[in-house]
């Protein structure tokens, strides 16, 4: 996360091996989006301006959306390890790690069926399960950390005199923030939801940004 360290060469095993890693930051947030959007079109009884996309997990293609958090949380993991290289860094590479592991862990506990969805389902915020309750303090830890980073990254680029990177950070963490903390809060209002939306479109448009500047200057 800076633009004077100097750069790996790109020839050497070293470099290309970080710059790898970085690539899979560039491309998590692009597959998580459209890969989320593609099943929010398509599957019955999705309705975007109610339906966390977590939700998707639910049903018989529920697969479709736990593989995505899964491949994703690994492709975050990998890019964790590409900034830890590439920066220097101890803070952020850590907070990268555990949003990782957040995106894998909401894969594998699957949120509950709620809000008419998936078909079938009762309106409301639905029954809650021990596999929901999991998903859900995965998603408040992972969002958290992912959040810090952003401000990590925002010191960071402060120090070096960045400061539309630096204002871009702090916005993006604090959106998020706000976000998360609204729809956890509302019980499923539409605002909330669509809130929310727009945050993790914005973080994860965040997250590919500064891997594309590392992989730049890196």
């Amino acid at each position: 996360m800076t633009t004077h360290t100097a750069p790996v060469a790109t020839c050497s095993p070293e470099g290309r091996v970080t710059r790898s890693l970085l690539g899979y930051g560039v491309i998590a947030g692009p597959v998580y989006v459209l890969v989320s959007l593609a099943q929010a079109a398509t599957r019955d009884g999705f309705d975007l301006r109610k339906h966390a996309w977590s939700l998707l997990s639910n049903g018989s293609l529920g697969w479709l959306q736990i593989t995505n958090f899964i491949l994703v949380g690994l492709m975050v993991g990998a890019f964790a390890a590409g900034v830890r290289r590439a920066s220097g860094g101890k803070a952020a590479p850590v907070l990268f790690g555990i949003f990782a592991a957040s995106q894998v862990a909401a894969g594998l506990f699957r949120a509950d069926p709620a809000l008419g969805f998936p078909p079938g389902t009762p309106d409301g915020p639905g029954s809650v399960t021990w596999h929901g309750v999991a998903h859900l303090a995965a998603g408040a830890i992972g969002f958290t950390c992912v959040a810090a980073a952003c401000f990590v990254t925002a010191r960071r680029f402060a120090t070096e005199g960045a400061r539309r990177w630096a204002a871009y950070s702090i916005a993006t963490g604090a959106v998020l923030l706000v976000g998360f903390g609204a729809i956890a809060g509302s019980g499923g209002q539409v605002w909330a939801n669509l809130a929310f939306t727009a945050a993790i479109v914005l973080v994860w448009t965040w997250l590919s940004s500064l891997a594309i500047h590392l992989y730049r200057t890196n």
